[in-house]
């Protein structure tokens, strides 16, 4: 076996199986979305709250994330603004749990707000997954 099989099955088996690909996707747009999180944060965290920054962090997370599912993940084509008011809801839903836990870790646990969110995050995942998959992007 050559030293590139290894590296070349792995990469098969992520392009093979959407939920892997999925996890890719997501992590890439969730590692994008913690920064713009910690950017804002710093930017703005004095003027607009943690929870502002939460906000706005979804939105940019929104538009980017919806554009890389669509295409890498799911492989859908037509029905471009049903695809995105659905994953918008999907991802609403997804914002309401990361809503309800970010502030329990940060002023109950006690846990800085970054952090915080880091957790919250990983929460999300799931949920999003399913919404997605049943409902965001499904094909009869």
């Amino acid at each position: 076996m050559s030293e590139n099989a290894v590296p070349r099955r792995a990469v098969a088996a992520v392009v093979e199986r959407r939920e892997l690909r999925y996890l890719v996707v997501g992590g890439l747009n969730t590692a994008f979305c913690l920064a713009a999180f910690i950017v804002l944060d710093r930017l703005l965290g004095d003027a607009i709250h943690y929870m502002g920054t939460l906000v706005l962090a979804y939105a940019v997370g929104i538009l980017t994330g919806f554009a890389a599912h669509r295409r890498f993940v799911f492989g859908v084509h037509g029905r471009l603004l049903g695809d995105f008011l659905r994953f918008t809801v999907v991802n609403l839903g997804g914002f309401a749990v990361n809503a309800a836990l970010l502030p329990l870790l940060v002023e109950v646990v006690g846990i800085p707000p970054i952090p915080a969110q880091v957790l919250a995050i990983g929460c999300t995942v799931v949920v999003t997954y399913f919404g997605h998959a049943l409902f965001s992007f499904k094909r009869d």
